[in-house]
């Protein structure tokens, strides 16, 4: 039983990879490695912070 969870929650990453890379192919919007580590980081510290804004 855990593997075939363990491989749907694995097709559901592969989903949503996909469903974001087309995202960005069609709207060229992102948010960086720095930003999005510097926004986990607050996160981790226990901070409220605001997502990053996407940016083309």
């Amino acid at each position: 039983m855990k593997e075939m969870e363990r491989e749907e929650k694995r097709e559901q990453l592969r989903q949503d990879a996909l469903a974001a890379w087309a995202g960005y192919q069609t709207t060229g919007l992102h948010v960086t490695a720095k930003e999005a580590d510097a926004w986990l980081a607050k996160l981790e510290a226990g901070k409220r912070a605001a997502i990053p804004k996407c940016h083309a």
